[in-house]
Formats: C-alpha cells, sequence, structure tokens
C-alpha cells in the first residue's frame, strides 16, 4: 500500500502528465494553423503518449490501494513564435517532468517503497527517450535552418520521424508477440 506523501506525489505527477498532454496538443494546434502538417500530427500522437502516461500512473495508485485525484490543470500557451520555438519549449519541458519523475524516484527510495521504485523506472527510461527525441528535432532544426524552405523540410522530417516510430512500434510489438505469419 501507498503512503499518503507517496499517493500525493504521484498524484501530482498525474496532473502533470495532463498538462503536458494538453500542452503537447496545444503545439499541435498551433502547427496546424501554421500549415505544419507533420509537426502538428508528430506533436498530436505526443499528446496521446502522455495520456497513456497519466493513465499508467492514475492504473497504479489505483491498483495500490491510493485514490487517484485529477486536480484542476492549467491551461497551456496558445501562441509560439516558430517552429523552433515549440521544440525549444517541448525540450525544456521534457527536461521538467525528467526532474519531477527523480523526485519521485528519490521519493520511493527513500520510503523504501521499492514496489514505487521498480515501477518508476519505465518512466526513467522513457524521459531518457524523450529528451534524446526533442534534442535531435532542434539538431535537426539548426542544420535545416528556419530559413526559406527549411520549414518545409523540418516539418516533412518531424512527420517522416512520426512514421518511423510507428513502424519501429509495430515491429517490437510483432516480435514480442511471436511472428504468427511463419509456419
Amino acid at each position: 500500500m501507498l503512503s499518503q506523501s507517496m499517493t500525493d506525489a504521484l498524484n501530482k505527477q498525474i496532473n502533470w502528465e495532463m498538462y503536458s498532454s494538453n500542452l503537447y496538443l496545444q503545439m499541435s494546434s498551433w502547427c496546424a494553423f501554421k500549415g505544419l502538417d507533420g509537426c502538428a500530427e508528430f506533436l498530436n500522437e505526443h499528446a496521446n503518449e502522455e495520456r497513456m502516461h497519466m493513465q499508467k500512473l492514475l492504473a497504479y495508485v489505483n491498483e495500490t490501494g491510493g485514490l487517484a485525484i485529477l486536480g484542476q490543470i492549467d491551461a497551456p500557451p496558445t501562441q509560439f513564435e516558430s517552429v523552433k520555438d515549440v521544440f525549444e519549449k517541448t525540450f525544456h519541458h521534457e527536461q521538467l517532468v525528467t526532474a519531477k519523475i527523480n523526485e519521485l524516484v528519490h521519493q520511493a527510495s527513500t520510503e523504501k517503497d521499492y514496489a514505487t521504485l521498480q515501477f518508476l523506472q519505465w518512466y526513467v527510461a522513457e524521459q531518457h527517450q524523450e529528451e534524446f527525441l526533442f534534442k535531435s528535432i532542434l539538431d535537426k532544426i539548426e542544420m535545416i535552418g528556419t530559413q526559406g524552405q527549411g520549414i518545409f523540410f523540418i516539418d516533412r522530417e518531424v512527420g517522416q520521424m512520426l512514421t518511423q516510430k510507428t513502424q519501429e512500434s509495430t515491429a517490437m510489438t510483432t516480435a514480442q508477440n511471436g511472428d504468427v505469419g511463419t509456419a
């Protein structure tokens, strides 16, 4: 069973994950408004992932005898200076989420809550991947530049990253489930 302090901390993270989802959904909307369909789709999918992160936390709190509580979530910003600004804000946001996950890990370790510590390891690995992903997008923006057709190529690259990620996810699921197509 979770301590009250661990339950409270996990509930804060549940709400933080919902804010993250709303933030990325708003960024997706901004990109769609600007005609950046690849970036819009990518960020929309990322918003869905953040909701999944929230649901996973919520289920864990409920499974371990705690009461998951959804609190008020602040509205995300609606305006951004550029596509580079969007991804800089996303990268910094993911760094903040990583810090929050690390705080949860520290708390679980301090409380000797080894089940929660084990559960949180997935989030630790996920945050490493998230930061790497958004840093790589920023690196691509820096390489391509935002002048002239640069925005077009950035949008295409980010859209292809979503396609590649989907293909990798499908391949991993197929590998985990065994290849049912062979005899």
